[in-house]
């Protein structure tokens, strides 16, 4: 049984000391004023919105969101002398920041493009759909080197803002958007699912030239049935196109289905080129489903179609068949900013290493080595070196925490979070923090922990270059109770504390979209699954982001599946995408770890399996231990060996 290790958690539960978390002192005056006025802007309530902001007068903190939030709420009507007054009143602040991208897309509306570009020459953040009114800025005054910048904002894959909108009608009156053009976008559309979207860009097809809107949902919802039914000819490209849309569609359910169609009937019906396209797009499909055939599928696609995102899932499945030489040729075929991301380097430093080349491979290894992520850690090792944390660590001074704690940014950013506004708090932080120098990063980090947000926190300390304190970045509070249930339920507590780092970033009362709550995240269907299997009487929901019960249940959950499935990867995987999927990843025969975690289908399932293995081997450097991550991700075992008898399905 998967729980015979399992201590009574009642009476651990009882034991345990009850912890209270305090991380700001009580509600201080003026706060009711501030949620008021929050909700007054969230509701449109300008009269309440006002009432509000006069109890709390020009000098309050918050009062640049108290100005953000009037004037935003009739951003549509406002006139530029009050917008421009509010913005240099408030100068540098973010709230001044948010509202010059909301004024910005107001003036591109407008066409004021003198006001428009004197204040875009300002923002300092990159928005699409201001960008896309620059470009219609530009074409007003003659600007034709426009056309050569505007090909990503036209396979954007999903529905166009107003302004891009705008310029692609634009775009259209001057002749510079063909009908291959929106096909091109259609296609690009309908492979990521965005069947609202793709509708609208067919309005640009001249008239006669786009489907039926009912072909178009059927190829969309049923597109088997458009591809069991394919005519005896397909001379009129709107015809055609339909056929390749039902072919992107089903390859997502059966790319078997699709190569099969692509062998036989659909060379008699459509170009080359377009044969060559979809066999692209088969491949993708094919290695995200971990298909045996993925790469001979893919050798059959014009190399000129596949996108860096194909070329990744063409290097994962090069991965999982061993082919080390087909690993760098897919590599060698992304573009310039894809290679540098440190997947790529360490992977074609494996591929290079194969092939003999240990200079090369080590060059590679050298580029990202040192670097605090996985494929840092994981180069790292390969050049012979063990991780650890840095030796000298930076202290902030008391003075430099003091002048943390009297920045009005941090200051602003804390208080939204107090106050339970924490999505604007956290904006508000990332925005002060984005040009701090390590010394300040490293004295915010120390102010946030000191308020017990150690989200913010982990956020300052990670973003430091040269100097360090891993202390931060790393953070363990509530050790005595991780240490306790680590203990009782024989889980390594580096891996725990790496998972709950990913999860919550300590946060006492997280809550996902989801449902998931407290520290380990845990969805309630989980925790009263685990809390009934150890038999926790009395255990009630409300309790469940109390951080004794939330700790004891998520590491006895981890511990579960850790036994269920062998592998702590195994056990990550299972812990973020539930332990099927978990099992469904593995290979016919024994995989890398770290491939097995490369070639995980949910990006934010291998994102975060990478990220929680990783955080383990810091939190063990912490306590001065040496994990190899290597090691520690191991060799996954093939399916089909001996599966659990009970328990095959844990929530």
């Amino acid at each position: 049984m998967i729980f015979k290790k399992l201590f009574n958690l009642s009476a651990a539960l009882a034991l345990a000391c009850t912890i209270s978390v305090s991380t700001f002192a009580s509600a201080a005056p003026g706060d009711d004023a501030v949620v008021g006025a929050y909700e007054a802007y969230r509701s449109g309530d300008a009269m309440r919105l006002a009432r509000h902001a006069r109890q709390l007068g020009e000098q309050h903190l918050l009062a640049p969101w108290l100005e953000y939030w009037r004037v935003s709420m009739r951003i549509e009507d406002a006139q530029v002398a009050d917008v421009q007054a509010v913005l240099d009143r408030q100068r540098g602040t973010y709230a001044s920041e948010r509202l010059r991208g909301e004024w910005l897309k107001v003036l591109g509306k407008r066409r004021d493009w003198t006001n428009f570009d004197r204040e875009a020459s300002l923002y300092g953040r990159d928005d699409l759909e201001i960008r896309c009114y620059g470009w219609l800025s530009r074409l007003t005054k003659g600007d034709d080197t426009v056309f050569a910048e505007t090909d990503a904002m036209w396979l954007d894959a999903k529905e166009h803002a107003e302004g891009c909108a705008a310029l692609t009608d634009a775009l259209m009156q001057r002749g510079q958007l063909s009908v291959g053009d929106v096909w091109r976008r259609v296609r690009t559309l309908f492979a990521n699912g965005q069947i609202t979207a793709a509708k609208s860009a067919l309005g640009y097809l001249p008239e006669g030239q786009a489907p039926a809107e009912s072909t178009l949902a059927e190829a969309a919802r049923q597109p088997k049935r458009v591809l069991d039914r394919l005519p005896k000819s397909a001379d009129k490209r709107p015809v055609r196109e339909v056929i390749i849309l039902a072919a992107l569609r089903h390859a997502r359910n059966d790319p078997e289905g699709v190569a099969a169609l692509l062998e036989k009937r659909l060379p008699e019906l459509l170009s080359e080129a377009d044969v060559k396209y979809l066999w692209g797009r088969v491949g993708f499909e094919a290695a995200r489903q971990h298909h045996a055939s993925a790469l001979r599928w893919f050798a059959r696609a014009s190399e000129t179609t596949l996108d860096d995102e194909q070329l990744g899932w063409k290097t994962r499945a090069a991965l999982r068949a061993g082919r080390w030489a087909a690993v760098r040729e897919a590599i060698d075929r992304m573009s310039a900013q894809a290679r540098l991301d440190p997947a790529w380097s360490y992977w074609y430093g494996r591929a290079l290493a194969a092939a003999g080349d240990q200079a090369a491979a080590r060059a590679y290894f050298t580029r990202i080595s040192g670097e605090p992520h996985f494929y840092g850690v994981l180069a790292t090792e390969e050049l012979g070196y063990t991780v650890a944390v840095p030796e000298v660590t930076h202290r902030p001074t008391e003075a430099e925490v003091e002048a943390a704690r009297t920045d009005p940014g941090l200051a602003r950013a804390l208080e939204m979070i107090r106050l339970g506004m924490r999505m604007e708090g956290i904006r508000e932080w990332l925005h002060t923090v984005r040009y701090m120098d390590d010394q300040r990063l490293i004295a915010a980090a120390e102010f946030a922990r000191r308020q017990g947000i150690h989200d913010r926190s982990i956020q300052a300390a990670d973003r430091t270059q040269r100097l360090h304190n891993f202390s931060l970045r790393y953070p363990v509070p509530f050790r005595d109770v991780f240490t306790q249930y680590a203990k009782t339920h024989g889980v390594d507590e580096a891996w725990v504390l790496g998972l709950v780092r990913q999860e919550s970033r300590f946060i006492v009362e997280a809550r996902s979209s989801a449902g998931a709550a407290g520290l380990m995240q845990l969805m309630p269907a989980t925790a009263k699954y685990v809390a009934a299997k150890v038999g926790l009487r009395g255990y009630q929901q409300k309790n469940v982001t109390e951080v004794n019960t939330n700790v004891a249940l998520g590491t006895g959950y981890l511990k579960m599946v850790l036994d269920q499935l062998g592998s702590p990867v195994l056990a990550s995987a299972a812990y973020n995408a539930g332990p099927g999927r978990a099992r469904r990843w593995r290979d016919v025969k024994p995989l890398e770890g770290a491939i097995y975690a490369e070639t995980i289908p949910f990006s934010e399932t291998r994102d975060y399996v990478k990220k929680v293995m990783a955080n383990a081997v810091f939190y063990a450097a912490l306590d001065k231990r040496s994990t190899p991550l290597k090691g520690l991700m191991g060799t996954i075992a093939p399916k089909g060996g001996a599966e659990p008898a009970v328990d095959d399905d844990l929530p």
